[in-house]
């Protein structure tokens, strides 16, 4: 499962110069199969109309189940990249901050699936997502 020798705060070191990085996620807490970050609803995650954009919600999302899958790993061995993605998006926001959590759903030797719950400061569900996560050997 999670590779638990690192901390929150070695997990925040992997952002710099990253999309993770420019929209404000945070990672916030991890544990033996689940991974939870929480990410600002402003400026830099709305889409024209104001609300929090769809596709910085599937950021967040693939954001924890792909480092949730780097810490599943032999780093010196493999590396983990988005094979697939959904998102459904069922509550809008103008403001704040959302909360992500992945739970580890299936950990093969070469695929990863997630499970991905997005929700709002109140607990209500503001994205749902899976996420299929490639685990490949490096050459």
């Amino acid at each position: 499962m999670l590779n638990t020798n690192l901390t929150v705060a070695d997990l925040n070191k992997l952002s710099p110069n990253t999309i993770a990085e420019q929209i404000g996620i945070e990672f916030t807490e991890f544990g033996k199969d689940f991974i939870c970050a929480k990410m600002p609803v402003d400026k830099r995650t709305h889409q024209p109309m104001g609300m929090l954009h769809g596709g910085a919600s599937v950021v967040l999302a693939e954001t924890l189940g792909s480092v949730g899958s780097y810490l599943c790993v032999d780093r010196t061995k493999q590396y983990c990249v988005g094979l697939e993605i959904n998102a459904n998006h069922v509550k809008g926001m103008k403001e704040g901050y959302v909360f992500g959590k992945a739970t580890l759903l299936h950990l093969g030797k070469k695929t990863h699936i997630w499970d991905i719950r997005i929700t709002n400061e109140q607990g209500e569900l503001v994205c749902v997502s899976r996420l299929t996560i490639a685990v490949i050997d490096k050459k």
